[in-house]
């Protein structure tokens, strides 16, 4: 049975009795187990779990970087399963936006440049001035030749942030995206992130063991023991 349902809306993101085993040394190991979950659009999700519990193995799975032991999983309706790498990373192209915790910005790359690579898989006029603008808005108009090595930590996941919205992505995941830095400026990447979320309509899922980021969405979950389970507000709020 899956989280949610909405009668008469397609999810966006549905899983349903997904599983993940993985081989350490003589034993296998479950990660996942008979895990449902459907995400509808315009949604924000967060996963809450302590560390181990298998937060980025299922946004690996959830998003087609990584492939289930078992289970149906979909996205935008078609279902991974029947697709190999080239296809699942096709279907996300455009559509699918990242922001990871340790940013994932090529070092060799310009703030401007980062910003441009998902743009350039699928060219389009306008793209720099589109890639310029997203940066601009994130507060980095100024930075656009620097790389990320003369880049604060704060200053590496704003570009991050333009990089996951500046095609137009219907869909946002998000691994962690305050935990490698301080209080201060994580709260900033916060407001960041909702807001652009909120401008672009964006749906958004996202795993965290911060409960002020996961406060912020409209839904919050629990994976543990492999499965997810709904928190009920005053879980979210301890």
């Amino acid at each position: 049975m899956s989280i949610s349902s909405r009668p008469g809306i397609d999810p966006i993101l549905h899983a349903d009795a997904l599983s993940k085993q993985v081989e350490s040394g003589e034993r296998r190991l479950t990660i996942l187990s008979g895990l449902s979950l459907s995400v509808f659009p315009g949604e924000s999700v967060a996963i809450l779990g302590q560390s181990g519990a298998g937060k980025s193995t299922l946004l690996g799975l959830l998003a087609g970087l990584d492939t289930p032991s078992g289970g149906e999983l979909s996205l935008f309706g078609q279902s991974l399963g029947a697709l190999d790498e080239d296809g699942r990373a096709s279907l996300r192209a455009g559509r699918v936006g990242f922001v990871f915790q340790n940013f994932q910005l090529l070092p060799t790359l310009t703030a401007l440049e980062n910003v441009l690579l998902p743009l350039e898989l699928s060219p389009s006029p306008g793209a720099e001035a589109r890639a310029r603008g997203w940066l601009d808005r994130v507060g980095l108009g100024e930075r656009l030749d620097h790389l990320p090595k003369q880049l604060s930590g704060g200053e590496q996941q704003r570009v991050a942030l333009a990089r996951a919205f500046v095609t137009g992505a219907e869909l946002v995941f998000a691994d962690e995206p305050t935990g490698n830095l301080d209080p201060v400026t994580g709260e900033r990447i916060i407001e960041a992130l909702f807001s652009l979320n909120r401008e672009a309509g964006t749906t958004l899922v996202l795993v965290t063991h911060d409960h002020a980021l996961a406060r912020r969405c409209d839904r919050c979950l629990r994976l543990e023991g492999g499965r997810l389970a709904e928190m009920a507000p005053e879980e979210v709020m301890a």
